[in-house]
């Protein structure tokens, strides 16, 4: 039996800079999308009170990917790392804290 799990590529977060992100959502629940929202603010306070590095799992244009660093800070629309690397809140399909 195949999971999500299986299929994601743990990448390093300088990779970033390479992916291309489409604009369409990866998640269809609007309950899933509150919550990401909020596990993306509790990560931010994490990485800016204590240095937590935490699992952002994400999709681009070739799969599911997953970086672990720490989250500086985020936008409405974006997650944002060290040196200004981003993920689109609508391409992540999981914070893992």
């Amino acid at each position: 039996m195949n999971t999500i799990a299986d299929t994601i590529t743990v990448i390093q977060k300088e990779l970033l800079e390479t992916i291309h992100f489409p604009h369409e959502e990866v998640l269809s629940d609007a309950v899933l999308i509150q919550f990401r929202k909020y596990e993306a603010q509790r990560a931010m306070k994490l990485g800016n009170t204590y240095k937590d590095k935490v699992k952002v799992v994400f999709e681009d244009t070739e799969g599911i990917k997953m970086i672990e660093t720490t989250v500086w800070g985020m936008t409405d629309n974006d997650l944002i790392f060290k040196r200004g690397m981003m993920v689109p809140l609508n391409r992540i399909h999981e914070i893992i804290i």
